[in-house]
Parts: C-alpha cells; structure tokens; sequence
C-alpha cells in the first residue's frame, strides 16, 4: 500500500493546497471543527441543498471512520482479540499541550477497545483522572466497564507495564523520546506499537523488536523479529 507521508508532500507542493494540514492521523477532536461542520450540515438541510448537506455530513462520518478502522487494526493485529488484553493508550487530549479532550479521538478508540473488553491504561501530562474517566462513562452504554476495565497511570513507563500494545493517540513531544528499550522490556511479547499520529522512529521501534502498526502504511513493512507469543 502506500505511505500516506509520501502522498501527503507530493499534494502539499502544490501551492495552491500546501502542506501544512495534511498529516494523517487517528481524527480530528476539539470542540469547533465538528460543530462548524455540522453547522454547515444543518444551514444546507434548510436551504434545500440535500447533496451539499450530505458531502459536508462525511466529513464527519469519515473521521469516525478513521477511528473505527484504527480500533479494529489494533484488534485485528493482536489476533483478533483484545478480551483481557491490557493496552497502553498514551495521550488523551485532542491534540498536545492541552488538558482539552472534547471530541477526542482518543475518547473513541477507547471505547471501542473497551466494548472488546480490552483493559486500559491511559496516560496524559495534563489531562486528569477525573475527566478522562467522566469522558469514558459519557460515551459507554456500561458505565460499569470504565470501573472495571480502566486505570490511569502517573507515567508512560507504568502505563505500557506489562502491556501487550501501547497505542500514540496524541502528538505529545514527550512520546518522541521515551526510552523504548526500557518500554519494550517492560511489556508483554510480542509487544505492538501503534502510532496514530505518526510522530515515533518506526524504524527503530523494529529494530528494537516491537511490531509496528502506523496510520496510513502497511502493516507489513515494518514487523519486528519474531518472538514468542503470549495470548
């Protein structure tokens, strides 16, 4: 398949589009973008104009999408189930140096790892216990499953503890450079990296031993040596 980046700067040289809006990753959150659109939506339904409502409306239908399909691309590669599989979800806020997390993707792909029965932990610098786990209950029909299956963690190196996956759902700087090595003897094998945001060194992460799933590139490409599995 190809390599999102590479589309991404051969669209950006044409001055007319430029480059600097066109990074892939898990979705777009905050509180303005979805509701303008949506307001878009709305000002064509009144006006008459089904076909432009419904372009605009798949613009969001598309960034749920792109969720959906991240969510599924982690289940799918740790063989088709996460049930009491624990996953590091780093970063919660909808984009970095913000404890902001309205309309985070990272609300989302939670909530789809959890209605898998998936156990998380999640780790933020600025976004609190509380809200995150406020956030969690606000989207899940069983609020009983954000006490059960959720932790939050002080620092990324307890969050990936034993972990069969971490999942980058936020650009935090401080993702960049974490220690890896140390991360990846600390977790589960084989241990799962996957980037959402297209910020880490996947090289080096498989060189290191991780499989390394990236948003937008095949999952081939960059498979880390085997090694035993634990279910």
């Amino acid at each position: 398949g190809a390599d999102v980046t590479e589309v991404a700067h051969a669209i950006g040289q044409d001055s007319r589009i430029g480059g600097k809006f066109l990074q892939a990753s898990v979705g777009f959150g905050g509180s303005c973008f979805q509701k303008d659109v949506l307001n878009l939506v709305y000002l064509c339904e009144a006006l008459n104009l089904p076909q432009v409502a419904a372009y605009w409306q798949q613009v969001v239908d598309m960034n749920h999408y792109q969720r959906r399909r991240f969510a599924n691309r982690i289940i799918a590669s740790l063989f088709n189930t996460v049930t009491d599989k624990k996953i590091a979800i780093l970063g919660f806020a909808f984009k970095k140096d913000t404890g902001d997390t309205r309309e985070s993707s990272s609300i989302y792909v939670s909530q789809m790892l959890l209605e898998e029965s998936a156990q998380l932990v999640i780790y933020d610098p600025k976004v609190s216990r509380d809200r995150i786990l406020l956030d969690l209950k606000t989207v899940m029909d069983d609020e009983s499953l954000v006490d059960r299956l959720v932790s939050v963690a002080d620092s990324p190196y307890t969050a990936v503890e034993e972990a069969h996956a971490l999942v980058v759902c936020t650009e935090w700087d401080e993702f960049k450079t974490l220690d890896y090595s140390r991360i990846y003897d600390s977790m589960l094998k084989p241990s799962f990296a996957f980037d959402g945001r297209i910020i880490l060194d996947h090289e080096e992460l498989s060189k290191i031993g991780f499989q390394v799933e990236v948003i937008g590139r095949a999952s081939r490409a960059l498979s880390g040596p085997p090694t035993d599995v634990v279910p």
